[in-house]
């Protein structure tokens, strides 16, 4: 069985503003270790999985990004959505150009700007998931929770698990949208709930089966798409064509409406490094519990995330604070607002401050 894999690169990474700005977003960062975030995914991928069967669908202002930072990538393997669709439509054009070139391969979607530590690890459970997913369909990758996290979906499974290479094999339930605090205690309480990792894995014609019961107006655009590509040029049609498609995430308009999903729990240390705060998940902190990133002075500084572009930056007498300086933006904000950035990115549209996006 061929296996091929789908990146998902078109965010802008606004939660981890002023760093990640729409010229260069969080997936084209050194967050962690000495390469990008992207350039980290693909190396992990090229370990099972050959260069030209790996697809990373971006937008056109990450092509040549992609193109400096992945050079060995081929260039008919970065697939440019004119538009922000949302996962569906991604996940939809990638199916039918991958199709095209590996008919009947199996195909894994990962976004590419998750932080995964046990390498050894997430490659045996991404090839435990292909076997899966040639006899059952979809297989998504769920992530055992360690604390009551309310910014990731959760994923419920039921009955007894089955058991391949070491692994468990859970029959999915529901997803289940982002909860509370409440509620998210309530799933860690219960044991069966898992963290959403955003990664799946199917065959290629099950998931255009899927499409076609499900999001029949997206799965009649990609019909056309395909006829197209025989007689025009590809990007020409996908410019013309994807931006017809439904803005639907992959969650919204496939996993939860079917019924045979199959997940496996996973333990690899990961992080989808979703907002500033995950630093504290991925650094190692001080002796006060700080994330300290270049040049600080702290003194009486507690729980706090800093990371200076040069310039010192002196604390006292702070706790709880993130504070980011770049060349020419300084973020201050309480760490319990960290997911509330992208309200200063609409501040800055309202007040045409575009420079600073």
């Amino acid at each position: 069985m061929v296996a091929t894999a789908v990146i998902m690169a078109g965010g802008k990474g606004e939660r981890f503003w002023p760093k990640s700005r729409i010229n260069l977003p969080k997936q084209f960062l050194n967050i962690s270790g000495n390469k990008s975030m992207i350039q980290q995914c693909i190396t992990r991928l090229e370990k099972m999985i050959p260069a030209d069967q790996i697809f990373i669908v971006t937008n056109e202002l990450y092509a040549e990004l992609i193109q400096a930072q992945i050079p060995h990538l081929p260039s008919d393997n970065i697939i440019i959505e004119p538009v922000g669709r949302n996962t569906a439509p991604c996940i939809g054009l990638a199916s039918i150009i991958i199709e095209e070139k590996f008919p009947n391969s199996s195909m894994v979607v990962i976004p590419s700007d998750h932080i995964i530590h046990n390498e050894e690890e997430f490659l045996s459970i991404i090839q435990t998931g292909i076997q899966v997913s040639e006899k059952n369909g979809v297989v998504t990758l769920g992530i055992s929770p360690n604390y009551p996290e309310t910014g990731y979906g959760y994923i419920e499974t039921s009955g007894s698990p089955q058991r391949l290479n070491n692994f468990e094999i859970h029959k999915v339930n529901q997803f289940v949208e982002k909860p509370d605090l409440e509620k998210a205690i309530q799933y860690i309480e219960q044991g069966n709930y898992y963290w959403n990792s955003g990664i799946f894995i199917w065959k290629i014609d099950v998931i255009r089966e899927y499409i076609k019961q499900h999001m029949l107006d997206m799965h009649e655009i990609l019909e056309i798409m395909k006829v197209s590509f025989l007689s025009e040029e590809r990007n020409q049609v996908i410019r013309r064509e994807f931006p017809k498609m439904p803005d639907q995430s992959i969650d919204y308009g496939i996993m939860e409406k079917i019924k045979d999903i199959y997940m496996i729990p996973c333990i690899f240390g990961w992080d989808d490094v979703g907002s500033w705060t995950a630093l504290e998940r991925i650094d190692d902190l001080d002796e006060n519990g700080n994330v300290i990133r270049g040049n600080i002075l702290s003194l009486d500084t507690k729980k706090c995330i800093i990371e200076s572009n040069g310039k010192l930056i002196a604390t006292l007498g702070v706790e709880d604070l993130i504070i980011v300086d770049t060349e020419d933006v300084t973020l201050i904000c309480r760490k319990d607002k960290a997911q509330e950035i992208k309200t200063i990115i609409k501040e800055l549209k309202i007040q045409k401050l575009e420079k600073y996006l």
